[in-house]
């Protein structure tokens, strides 16, 4: 339909220049209209008569519809670029258009649970466009009746099956670990299909088991200029693992950050970035992979104060491993931010870093005790040190944010730095001023 109505546009333009052209042709030599008593008609029409320099008349004609072919191409190019900021939507009706936008197609991964029909529900009820946010279910493990519940949505989504369901062969230490396998073998099957046979440019990957926010849709398109132009960054994440109620601002459902931790739980990737991994994708255990030095190479990764995503899915390879104390608490945004109108340039590197670094080392330094008990006085923020593994360690568990590191980096950390709300106070976990890099031994 686009490509036909393209070509009545052209179709149109090129007989609206023709016909001009031809009208130049016809009307040449013929005097302009002109009021008697006008002191510059005769001059005119002196000047507009054909002469017997046959050779100059076509020289001039050429002139004149070389003139008037300009004017129209200037036309055609105003035409050429009006019509490429909209394009055509079924979604409102046959005669609506909408902004053109990249499409951003959402890969779910899903496997044996049938509750992907909450995921699924969420993402079609704020999905704002079919044509930009095609939804992409892939399938691995051959579960009927999960498969069924894919299949019941239609053509609302596309539904992929792994093809290769087969055990994989595994060290005998790791013969507990063979669904970690899985997981990664589909994830590089899933990804191949939305890169290499679909061609998409980018991808938002999202498990069975979330469920996302209103802004959801906003978040990721908002950002996906952003992410492709800063090499500094490698990806966008709907995740903030430490987005527990009562340790995130509720008034700051609008505030992002830069993070050395890979969060993943709904995040965005280039296909530059997969043709960079898929080579060398592991075996198992992806997301851990993805947060060692030698794929992260001192990128960064976008993610909110307040989590666009939820995890649902207790059961699964990781046995609920931190769900009951961790992620079953974590916040879900209720409050739409329109991202796409505001200005996020604050989250490029050099200005990010400068501003952070700034606010964070400008925080008085506080108490492990007056935290705890919360016995800060004044508004904050405030900075909690700490100068080993062992003392982060320590003041992150018993404050009630994630306490593990994966290659030294601690979850939502950046620059070594995690914050949080403690009793209604910002609050930086922080290395001591100088801070230079991360010590992959902590771990």
């Amino acid at each position: 339909m686009l490509r036909k109505r393209g070509s009545l546009i052209l179709c149109g333009t090129f007989l609206f220049i023709t016909w001009n052209a031809i009208l130049v042709l016809l009307l040449w030599g013929r005097p302009p209209p002109g009021q008697p008593g006008d002191p510059g008609r005769e001059h005119r029409e002196l000047a507009e008569r054909p002469t017997n320099d046959v050779l100059g008349d076509m020289l001039r004609m050429a002139d004149t519809v070389e003139a008037e072919l300009e004017r129209q191409k200037q036309i055609l190019l105003q035409i050429q670029n009006r019509q490429s900021l909209w394009e055509p939507s079924n979604i409102n009706g046959p005669n609506v258009v909408i902004p053109r936008q990249p499409v951003i197609p959402i890969l779910v991964m899903a496997c044996n649970r049938v509750t992907v029909r909450r995921c699924l529900d969420k993402l079609l009820e704020h999905r704002p466009s079919a044509e930009l946010y095609p939804i992409i279910v892939s399938q691995d493990c051959g579960h009927a009746e999960t498969a069924e519940v894919i299949r019941s949505y239609g053509n609302q989504v596309t539904h992929l099956k792994q093809p290769d369901l087969s055990d994989i062969a595994v060290p005998p230490a790791h013969k507990k670990f063979q669904g970690y396998y899985k997981i990664s073998r589909h994830y590089r099957w899933a990804l191949n299909q939305v890169f290499k046979t679909q061609s998409h440019s980018s991808v938002v990957i999202v498990e069975d088991d979330l469920e996302v926010a209103p802004d959801f849709f906003e978040y990721f398109q908002a950002l996906l200029p952003l992410l492709k132009s800063d090499p500094s960054l490698w990806c966008v994440s709907a995740w903030n693992d430490n987005g527990r109620d009562g340790y995130v601002d509720p008034g700051k459902a609008n505030l992002l950050y830069r993070t050395d931790f890979f969060p993943g739980l709904g995040w965005m990737l280039l296909k530059e970035v997969w043709e960079e991994l898929e080579p060398k994708w592991p075996a198992s255990f992806w997301d851990d992979w993805m947060r060692q030095p030698e794929q992260r190479r001192d990128r960064a990764c976008i993610r909110p104060e307040i989590s666009r995503t939820i995890t649902f899915g207790r059961q699964g390879v990781s046995l609920g491993q931190f769900f009951d104390k961790y992620l079953r608490y974590i916040k879900l945004n209720t409050e739409f931010v329109p991202f796409t109108e505001l200005d996020l340039s604050y989250l490029k590197e050099e200005t990010y870093r400068e501003k952070f670094e700034k606010e964070v080392y400008s925080a008085p330094v506080v108490t492990y005790e007056g935290v705890k008990q919360g016995k800060l006085k004044g508004p904050g923020p405030f900075r909690l040190q700490y100068s080993s593994k062992d003392s982060f360690k320590v003041m992150a568990k018993n404050l009630g944010i994630m306490d593990d590191l994966k290659s030294g980096v601690p979850r939502a950390g950046y620059r070594g730095v995690v914050s949080f709300i403690s009793r209604g106070q910002r609050v930086f976990l922080a290395p001591p001023p100088g801070w230079t890099k991360y010590d992959t031994t902590w771990s």
